[in-house]
């Protein structure tokens, strides 16, 4: 059975953009791209830019840096395209093998992407090889389902839904949270020194039933439900019904946390 993780296509990024990004992407982007800025960099390149919430901070905060962006999925770069400035680069890329020469950038960025990327090793080698000597690649990964509940209660869900072939999406994005993996990799693959942040943040959420969609809807689980012949609005509104019961009625909050690095060329 064909449950690819990384297949955003069809309706799932306008699912996506609405319903997941004011709640959990909006906040991270704004601390990524303030961090981006920090080294002043001239050239920038975004991988796993998804529907360019990230895309349009980074372009925010650095005006006058030279960006382009990239996406496996160009069902995603469609709607990214209308959020950074016009002549923006914009590409279909494969983190794993990167059409850009040697010391191209000042800094590689990937917010939440790389947790999808089936050869780490490949792609951080990659973004090291396109980085200018004194460049940085900034990554994040979301922390595991103990610290973000929101992740857990809707895997919980699926699993009871579907004990004998439970939906594994959920497993990935939240399954790369081993720091010193993570470290080890960057160092092994060229980088230098190499630096992590725990960020917790109390995500907004305006309506329960939208992030629900996103939840379901706005990811690959959602052809991984259809392929098990799932009612999708009757887990949307389960879904609610359990972040309702969990965290109270919206509006309100919901605790997230994620780990950033940023991996030094040097």
């Amino acid at each position: 059975m064909d449950d690819d993780a990384t297949r955003f296509s069809g309706s799932i990024p306008a699912h996506y953009d609405s319903g997941l990004g004011p709640v959990i992407f909006r906040h991270y982007a704004e601390v990524f791209a303030e961090a981006i800025a920090e080294s002043r960099p001239r050239r920038i390149l975004e991988t796993a830019a998804g529907t360019g919430i990230s895309s349009a901070a980074i372009a925010h905060h650095n005006p006058d840096a030279e960006l382009v962006i990239s996406d496996l999925n160009d069902a995603m770069l469609e709607f990214a395209r209308a959020k950074v400035p016009p002549g923006t680069r914009v590409e279909v890329v494969d983190v794993q093998h990167l059409p850009f020469p040697d010391a191209s950038f000042d800094v590689v960025a990937c917010q939440f992407g790389i947790m999808f990327v089936p050869d780490l090793e490949a792609a951080f080698r990659e973004a090291r090889r396109v980085l200018v000597p004194t460049g940085v690649f900034h990554f994040s990964v979301w922390d595991g389902h103990a610290k973000n509940r929101f992740a857990a209660i809707t895997d919980g869900l699926l699993a009871q839904a579907f004990p004998d072939d439970p939906p594994p999406f959920y497993r990935v994005p939240f399954g790369l949270s081993d720091v010193n993996r993570l470290r080890d990799l960057a160092q092994s693959t060229g980088f230098g020194r190499v630096r992590m942040d725990v960020v917790p943040h109390d995500a907004p959420v305006a309506s329960w039933a939208d992030f629900a969609d996103g939840l379901i809807v706005g990811n690959p689980v959602a052809d991984q439900l259809r392929r098990r012949s799932a009612d999708l609005d009757v887990l949307v509104s389960e879904t609610a019904h359990r972040l309702r019961t969990e965290f109270g009625e919206a509006p309100t909050t919901t605790p997230v946390q994620t780990l950033f690095f940023r991996a030094y060329a040097h």
